[in-house]
């Protein structure tokens, strides 16, 4: 009886060693890709699965999205200009099967064609473009990543040029061609302004012109302006031409009243 227990219960042990080597569990975000005897035979979805001890090997395959940062590139410019630019790339893997097969790492290997792109696509563009056509950029490096890691079962997402150094010679160029645009928009801000006045005081020259009464009354404004501060002497010049002829006529009538009136007095009795 001993030799019968001690038998069933290795057989025991022996089972539920077996059991535990064929169960495996597929988390949510995985996929298993099972090999039999070498072979691929199936993808396993998430779950509880059983396999079969030592003839079958079950490889997970982690389907989310992946955060790759893409270190920084001495890149030159088509313009010549020396660059470095870091990125981040955002992958998934959509086929779990020729994620495991057709590449031995995955990862190093998106990493490695990421940069080399970067560097590819920077290197096409000024310096003036890869500064503000970083959409267009972006859009490009992510298009040629993808015709490349499709066939490892990979999807890209989304490319992003994170950081871009310039040198220090570089950006004081950049500073002074900066200020000089803003004086070039300074100067011709005030020739428009001077511009707009003389065309102004043209129009009020023609009004004032057309009608004298308005100077005068522009003169009096002047006058009620300047003297609002009562320590202050004003030395306001009058209009000289029209003084004069205004002095003229009134000696005129002065002189006329007189010869008036001494003819009267030469016809009285």
């Amino acid at each position: 009886m001993n030799a019968f227990a001690i038998v069933g219960v290795v057989a025991v042990l022996a089972l539920i060693g077996v059991a535990a080597l064929s169960i495996r569990v597929i988390l949510q975000f995985q996929k298993g890709v099972l090999f039999r005897l070498g072979r691929v035979v199936a993808v396993r979805e998430p779950g509880l699965n059983f396999i079969v001890p030592v003839i079958d090997r079950l490889r997970t395959v982690s389907m989310r999205i992946v955060t790759m940062p893409i270190q920084s590139q001495g890149i030159i410019t088509r313009d010549n200009v020396s660059v470095d630019i870091s990125a981040v790339a955002y992958f998934r893997i959509v086929d779990a099967e020729k994620s495991v097969v057709a590449i031995e790492n995955v990862y190093a290997a998106i990493d490695q064609i990421a940069q080399t792109t970067l560097r590819k696509v920077v290197g096409q563009h000024t310096l003036d473009q890869a500064l503000a056509e970083t959409d267009a950029i972006n859009a490009d490096i992510r298009k040629i990543l993808d015709t490349t890691t499709l066939e490892w079962g990979v999807e890209v997402t989304l490319v992003e040029l994170k950081d871009i150094q310039l040198p220090d010679t570089m950006k004081r160029a950049m500073a002074r061609q900066a200020e000089a645009e803003r004086e070039k928009r300074a100067k011709i801000i005030a020739a428009e302004g001077e511009s707009l006045a003389a065309a102004a005081l043209g129009e009020a020259s023609d009004t004032m012109i057309a009608h004298p009464l308005a100077l005068q009354l522009r003169n009096l404004q002047t006058l009620v302006e300047l003297g609002v501060d009562k320590n202050t002497t004003v030395v306001f010049p009058a209009p000289l031409m029209s003084t004069i002829s205004d002095m003229g006529r009134f000696f005129a009538r002065e002189t006329e009243a007189a010869a008036d009136s001494a003819a009267r007095e030469k016809s009285l009795p």
